[in-house]
């Protein structure tokens, strides 16, 4: 990361809004603010590899931050992607060890990070840490096994007709929205390859999605939900 600095008052108020510390006491909060320091990551640029030692948490500010597995092979499988006010390695603070996937920018993002030691030390004297940390990474397994069965139960085209119906308005009527990242980003968010997500796009067309570029049309989502 580029050159450290303590959060300013955007900062703070980002962490404040974030699902990490929204829910801590005052003191927790104020526990939290003092070891926090402020960084930004150049796309593309590693945040830590897998099995090196875990020594920070993070909490992405702005940007993206894609976290995957490699094989002997060198292939790379997308395990998650975290954006604004998502915290990466909650489950490092329990268990300790090593990173257990590379995280890596997606985009240029800017981060908070705190010294898991001193997390630690927090957590053990303040039960609403520890709990909201709990919390978070039950949220976090809870979403992987949502994303394992989506793997298994849907197709290509299904996976992607329900992310797009996530975005659209309850009133069931005609929308347009731009995707938040890039196509290859969403591809690997979804378990696809991005070939496989181009041509879910290609038939998602006969059900009233038009996409240019990141931008989305959807005619009727009513009609989407039948895919």
């Amino acid at each position: 990361m580029n050159r450290l600095m303590k959060p300013g008052a955007r900062e703070r108020e980002t962490l404040l809004n974030s699902g990490f510390l929204a829910s801590l006491g005052v003191e927790s909060v104020a526990a939290m603010m003092e070891i926090a320091v402020i960084g930004n990551l150049p796309a593309r640029q590693m945040l830590f590899r897998e099995g090196e030692p875990a020594d920070m948490l993070h909490c992405v500010l702005s940007g993206y931050i894609r976290l995957y597995k490699l094989d002997p092979d060198g292939r790379e499988a997308d395990v998650s992607l975290y954006g604004p006010g998502d915290l990466i390695g909650a489950s490092v603070v329990l268990d300790g060890g090593r990173y257990a996937a590379t995280a890596q920018a997606a985009e240029p993002a800017l981060l908070a990070r705190f010294d898991l030691r001193r997390v630690r030390d927090i957590a053990s004297r303040r039960p609403d840490l520890a709990l909201a940390l709990v919390n978070i990474v039950s949220v976090q397994l809870a979403a992987s096994f949502t994303s394992l069965a989506d793997d298994r139960l849907h197709t290509a085209p299904q996976r992607v007709s329900r992310y797009l119906l996530d975005h659209c308005p309850a009133d069931g009527k005609a929308t347009s929205f731009r995707l938040p990242y890039q196509k290859s980003l969403l591809a690997g968010k979804l378990g696809l390859a991005p070939e496989a997500l181009s041509r879910a796009f290609s038939l998602l067309r006969n059900h009233g999605v038009n996409v240019r570029g990141r931008l989305v049309h959807i005619g009727d989502p009513e009609v989407l939900k039948r895919v």
